[in-house]
């Protein structure tokens, strides 16, 4: 074979090599079949509500998360990221276009045995780089894809600070609760102590008693003070989200809602085409492509268009006159032969990218279809939890009375008294805590299905 054969064969296979396309991609292809349906959904059937945040009924949480979404530094931050990553895109496309200069100079000289002289500079320089096999263009495309995917990013961190606000009310209001409930326990133990007291007093019961009563009050001031500062804790960590000082002043009256009813769930496939960390993955893959589309065709030859010229004239008039002008303009065609293995590396980087990226968008798909299911599923059980708890704090309540009753006729001691009283509390604590991981749950629901607020 001559050497003008295998130049020329050298050449055709770097130019079917550079000109393949990217490759087609779909949102379904996950690394396995989508389901037809979620497994553990009961609920009614339908597309995913639109706005969830009205679903609560609660016109304080509204206001505070729409505070949130105003005020918010992270989200704000975010905001920043999406402008940044779309200029960056037309930094990427501008390549595309001719660069032109123009350059002005006075030059001034003078020496011993002439007078002084100068003159007036007006230069021009062009360069363009004609994007024939479109190399320039992938790459455009590429940082698009990435701005979309920051696009993505912020709608994502959009609605996780709408659901973080929401549930920090959520408990919020469940701490303020608890501190209520400990509070009226703490009242009903101090008339247990006066009690105990004077019936020893009066020599019907034992000292221990008392000192059990007072130990059982002491415990109960702990649980009001563990209350008071989960609450206090709650309070800053909204604030916070809010953008405001995290001084502990919010005074918004905040109560466990009722949970919402039943919501339809949708499809799965529809989740890879809704939830915003799906589409930025997806984004994130395709820019990929259009990365390894423009490393390949940088083997391809580049031709490009340069010009340069302007005037030069002793008066500055004369700057404007056309005939003083000079041209130069040049052709140019760059062909890569050899780079010590550095193109060719580009591509394989950029190749080995797009299979992390494919399956970090596989891995993102299978864990969304995985929190879905998850909180379908929380969704049932916390639901029987609570109705099993309200029967408890029912029965409870049903028994302290009857305990009293009993302790006041010398029918119980003093330590069955208590424990009725530890168990209503306990009753009532665990029902707080129930309910509002129900709510939380439908957040982490609604988050889960790309449900937008």
């Amino acid at each position: 074979m001559s050497k003008k054969t295998s130049i020329s064969a050298l050449l055709t296979a770097l130019l079917l090599d550079a000109c393949s396309d990217t490759p087609e991609r779909h949102s379904t292809d996950v690394g396995g079949s989508v389901p037809s349906h979620w497994s553990t959904a009961s609920g009614p059937k339908g597309p995913v509500a639109e706005q969830w945040l009205g679903d609560f009924n609660d016109p304080a949480l509204s206001r505070l998360v729409r505070e949130a979404l105003y005020g918010n530094y992270d989200l704000k931050a975010a905001a920043a990221r999406v402008k940044a990553a779309r200029e960056q895109s037309l930094i990427e496309g501008s390549a595309r276009w001719p660069q032109l200069f123009f350059i002005t100079d006075v030059n001034r000289e003078k020496d011993f045995e002439t007078a002084e002289s100068g003159s007036f500079d007006a230069l021009f320089n062009l360069s363009w780089e004609l994007d024939v096999w479109g190399r320039i263009r992938a790459a455009q495309r590429a940082a698009e894809q990435e701005a979309d995917a920051t696009q993505a990013d912020f709608d994502g961190a959009r609605l996780s600070l709408a659901a973080r606000t929401a549930q920090t009310y959520f408990e919020l209001a469940e701490a303020r609760q608890q501190a209520d409930v400990a509070a009226q326990s703490i009242r009903d133990r101090q008339t247990i102590v006066e009690l105990v007291r004077g019936r020893f007093a009066r020599g019907l019961t034992r000292g221990l008693d008392l000192r059990l009563a007072l130990t059982d009050l002491a415990n109960a001031e702990a649980q009001l003070a563990q209350a008071r500062n989960q609450a206090q804790n709650s309070t800053k960590q909204l604030e916070l989200l809010l953008g405001r000082y995290p001084g502990g002043l919010l005074k918004e009256n905040s109560n466990l809602p009722a949970p919402p009813a039943a919501i339809p769930a949708g499809l799965p496939s529809e989740l890879l085409e809704r939830r915003p960390d799906i589409i930025a993955a997806f984004a994130r893959l395709r820019a990929m492509d259009y990365r390894v589309e423009s490393a390949k065709k940088a083997l391809l030859p580049r031709i490009t268009l340069t010009a340069n010229g302007g005037t030069s004239s002793p008066a500055l008039t004369d700057l404007a006159d056309p005939r003083a002008a000079a041209w130069n303009f040049a052709l140019g065609l760059v062909q890569p032969l050899f780079t010590g293995g550095r193109l060719k590396g580009d591509i394989r980087l950029n190749e080995a990218l797009t299979d992390e990226a494919l399956n970090r968008y596989r891995g993102t798909a299978l864990n969304a279809f995985r929190e879905v299911e998850q909180a379908l599923a929380a969704e049932r059980w916390l639901r029987e939890q609570e109705q099993a708890l309200k029967e408890a704090v029912e029965q409870t309540e049903a028994s302290r009375k009857l305990a009293v009753y009993s302790y006041r006729q010398g029918l119980i001691e003093i330590l069955t008294l208590l424990d009725s009283y530890r168990s209503t509390l306990n009753a009532q604590s665990a029902y707080l805590t129930v309910r509002r991981q129900l709510l939380s749950n439908r957040i982490n629901l609604y988050l889960a299905l790309g449900g937008g607020i």
